[in-house]
């Protein structure tokens, strides 16, 4: 009976020690979030009011309302909702076929280009920020631009185009850490189902979509919803690539100033900033909650965490 009951108190004991520490963990992460939504739901005759806490004395949305119009909000919102999209689907298919041939194919240099793959990963991209823009700038491939026009190249700026043959060459936004993830899933894979697709008369592109992508549905959710949220949030390639489309990052980023001339107030511009950040967190909270589930399953499976 003793031992049955120790047993009892330290299961009790532990679960709720999970539990405060869950409990405690989420407060951390969600605090900031639920402090700027208070914030950008008080009035005018809250600004001052030093004895609120977490709910307004007098709750509006006239904040959310204002900034709706001076971030032009449901234009830049289409627009990196198109872009993020974009390149969450040309990513994927990119990165899985680079996985795969770092997984599964074995030929000479393997390593070496492995290595540069996970090079790109701690290399911060404003080290090549500048050869980047040019390349883009005047977009050359192999020089043809300029031996049928006699031109240096042409712009893609202020285009997706950029975002799209980045995305296509899988050499954009965090993709490597994309491959590594495909590469890592795929090894996992048992040998066996490539035989059988061998032994059928399949060849290696062939048993890539047929019989090994379909067997990947947990790298590929985990790598989508990875690179949608990385590009929704991305203001270094976007400013760098787009001069007047409005995305939600770079009118974030613009707005403290709109709003400075628009009231000299300090604590009034303050409120309405954290009512622009809101703005821009909603739809990614909506997104999660419905792709939660096979997020979590996606990232258990595929071996990122442990």
């Amino acid at each position: 009976m003793l031992v049955t009951a120790a047993g009892k108190i330290k299961a009790w004991s532990w679960a709720l020690f999970r539990t405060v520490l869950v409990m405690g963990i989420g407060y951390v992460i969600l605090y900031p979030i639920l402090l700027k939504i208070s914030l950008a739901l008080r009035g005018k005759e809250d600004i001052y009011d030093q004895t609120i806490i977490w709910f307004p004395k007098h709750a509006t949305l006239d904040n959310l309302v204002f900034v709706l119009d001076k971030m032009n909000y449901m234009d830049a919102l289409l627009n990196t909702i198109g872009i993020s999209a974009m390149a969450a689907v040309l990513q994927t298919a990119s990165c899985a076929l680079a996985g795969y041939g770092f997984a599964r194919l074995k030929y000479p240099g393997q390593g070496l280009l492995f290595m540069l793959v996970v090079f790109t990963i701690i290399v911060p991209p404003q080290t090549i920020m500048i050869p980047t823009y040019m390349h883009f700038r005047y977009f050359d491939p192999l020089g043809l631009v300029e031996l049928f026009t006699g031109r240096p190249g042409v712009s893609l700026l202020d285009t997706h185009w950029p975002f799209v043959l980045s995305s296509i060459t899988a050499t954009g936004l965090k993709n490597g850490l994309y491959i590594y993830i495909f590469k890592q899933f795929f090894r996992s894979l048992p040998g066996e189902l490539e035989e059988a697709a061998l032994v059928d008369g399949a060849g290696i592109f062939k048993t890539f979509y047929r019989v090994m992508l379909p067997n990947a549905m947990p790298a590929i959710i985990t790598v989508v919803l990875f690179s949608f949220v990385w590009q929704y949030n991305d203001s270094f390639y976007v400013s760098m690539y787009l001069t007047d489309t409005k995305v939600l990052s770079m009118q974030l980023a613009s707005l403290p100033g709109l709003l400075a001339a628009d009231s000299p107030e300090y604590m009034l511009t303050s409120i309405r900033l954290n009512a622009g950040t809101v703005l821009v967190i909603i739809p990614l909270m909506i997104f999660y909650l419905f792709l939660q589930k096979h997020f979590v399953e996606g990232v258990e499976r595929s071996g990122i965490v442990g």
